[in-house]
């Protein structure tokens, strides 16, 4: 693509509207601009497009959009002969231009014959996987960057199984999207035509009654909660997205009485104007939640992001605060669910969990000591939804529950993606179980650690912006494909995976990975500790992961540190 001969078509072409090339021109002396603009177009990631908004094939905006949808609309009509009448199920969240964005998806399908259902309001996305299927749909779209900062926005496709698009299905719709070359050419309607017509449907009330049976189903603790009621305090910020609602209710109906709100944090604000990074992951966005913890006397804050798929927890404990990582959140619900399940006689003799491979090592010692299936894949909850919606349609396992360390959990079946209203729901109830213990999920995760041994995880995140950085992060790849990394602080590298080539190497020899091609280095080490190294799948950075085990506390910290300095000296990324 000769990306200033594109930039001045855009400029030029009155198909582009007013402000569209007003911005263009506002760039015209900034030469690197527009090359990062137009220099490729958005393509799918592990969670489909995500951009910058603005003007530009590289930048989120209504015109990357309709090709987008124009291009999953020819993939529907050429492999989905009764995609039509089935329509598209389309969310989004509370991002600048989200639902700008969900109503350009939705005409340009209507302007293709093909009907879409859009919600009404803001929806979390796991409503929006769970309401392909309770719809029957063929396909569904939300409209978020997920906890990305609010210059950012995203369109992630889901199939008709109700999870996020895998390959080869991913490439053939983004090559659908690329044959289409003339924006002219795509078809869309005014919102007027598309309602008289019956192509655009609006849904809310009775999709989100039907999503919260099924969430409600997953509680574990109704009695419990009841009796506790008012000797448990909650603090939940819907970081101004879209769990806000569906959330409280879900506390509300299993009998949480003290659930408190940061104001400021409660209705929608697309500039998350006192967070910034609505990520959950990072402690900072939790000052408003840790204020009002203290100021109610309440016993744990969660927070989830704008499309709410993601959750993180808070305590606090002995005057300190106390974050929660993934890892840990989800060895905690492993070990509750599994033991609720069993206790009560309702654990399935084929009952199984399933994480990826960049998640803690802890789980599986839960699974074995609860004779549960454990099963890994590659990041990207799509995996984790395939492999659930693979053991649901064979029989072979009854999932109970996949996570990430990505503070991305989802208990059940009823969706096909992280689940943070579910997820919430039972966080709070498995902390009111662990206080009637006279405990809280510190002293919980320590009960754990006493039991399986003491596994410490951490993530080296290393960006690298802009066209230059993608050029660094496949150079870094590669070199460290041609001079492989053979020892860490001295201890041997006795295994080498290598998704890419999907070969597992040892001193036995060669075997397969038995999963997807991926971008993806794994390395194990002689005395069990573990590294991995990835570009992000939405964001221009290189991820590393690790993770170690070890008899204490403190030598697992120690460990860890000491293995981190380690790793970064001997791949020398920075």
């Amino acid at each position: 693509m000769d990306y200033r001969n594109v930039y001045t078509r855009w400029l030029e072409d009155a198909y582009f509207d007013d402000e569209t090339r007003k911005e263009l021109r506002e760039i015209a002396e900034n030469e690197k601009d527009i090359e990062e603009r137009f220099y490729k177009n958005l393509d799918f990631g592990t969670g489909g497009l995500r951009g910058v908004i603005g003007a530009g094939t590289n930048r989120m905006n209504i015109y990357t959009v309709r090709k987008a949808t124009q291009g999953l609309a020819n993939y529907i009509l050429k492999h989905a002969p009764d995609g039509r009448e089935r329509g598209v199920a389309i969310a989004y969240d509370s991002r600048r231009f989200s639902k700008e964005f969900a109503e350009t998806a939705a005409l340009t399908l209507c302007g293709n014959g093909i009907k879409a259902f859009v919600f009404e309001g803001l929806r979390p996305t796991p409503e929006l996987s769970f309401t392909v299927r309770h719809l029957n749909c063929i396909a569904g779209i939300v409209v978020t960057a997920s906890h990305n900062p609010p210059e950012y926005n995203g369109y992630k496709v889901y199939w008709e199984d109700g999870g996020q698009v895998k390959e080869p299905r991913d490439q053939e719709i983004i090559d659908e999207v690329n044959n289409v070359s003339d924006f002219s050419a795509i078809r869309v309607i005014d919102m007027e035509s598309a309602a008289e017509s019956g192509l655009f449907v609006s849904i809310g009330k009775e999709v989100d009654d039907a999503f919260m049976r099924e969430v409600m189903a997953h509680s574990k603790k109704r009695k419990l909660i009841k009796e506790m009621a008012n000797d448990f305090g909650i603090i939940y910020t819907p970081f101004n997205g879209a769990g806000n609602v569906l959330v409280r209710r879900a506390l509300a109906e299993v009998g949480f009485t003290r659930v408190y709100v940061p104001a400021e944090q409660e209705l929608p604000d697309p500039d998350f104007t006192t967070i910034g990074f609505p990520n959950p992951e990072n402690p900072k966005t939790f000052d408003l939640a840790i204020k009002l913890l203290i100021e109610k006397n309440a016993d744990i804050a969660v927070a989830t992001d704008p499309d709410s798929d993601r959750v993180g927890v808070v305590i606090r404990k002995n005057g300190e605060t106390v974050y929660f990582s993934g890892n840990v959140i989800g060895v905690l619900l492993t070990e509750f669910l599994l033991s609720e399940l069993s206790a009560n006689g309702n654990l399935p003799d084929n009952a199984s969990i399933t994480s990826t491979i960049v998640s803690t090592d802890m789980t599986k010692a839960v699974c074995k000591a609860h004779n549960t299936a454990y099963y890994e894949v590659l990041t990207g909850f799509k995996y984790i939804a395939g492999k659930i919606g693979e053991f649901e349609r064979s029989g072979k396992h009854s999932p109970i529950m996949g996570f990430e360390e990505s503070i991305g959990y989802l208990i059940g079946t009823h969706s096909r993606d992280k689940d943070a209203v579910t997820a919430t729901l039972l966080i709070c109830e498995m902390a009111a179980s662990y206080k009637k213990r006279g405990m809280d999920l510190q002293d919980g995760i320590m009960e754990l650690y006493e039991k399986y041994g003491y596994y410490r995880e951490t993530t080296i995140n290393i960006s690298m912006p802009g066209l230059d950085g993608l050029a660094k992060i496949k150079a870094v790849m590669a070199r460290l494909r041609q001079d492989p990394v053979t020892a860490i602080n001295g201890v041997d590298i006795i295994e080498r995976r290598d998704y890419l080539t999907q070969e597992v190497k040892t001193a036995a020899g060669t075997t397969s990975t038995g999963l997807p091609l991926s971008d993806v280095l794994y390395y194990v080490l002689e005395d069990g500790s573990w590294f991995c190294v990835r570009p992000s799948g939405t964001e221009p950075k290189i991820k590393v992961y690790l993770g170690v085990r070890e008899d204490t506390l403190e030598a697992a910290d120690k460990a860890l540190s000491v293995f981190t300095d380690g790793v970064n000296n001997a791949i020398a990324i920075v």
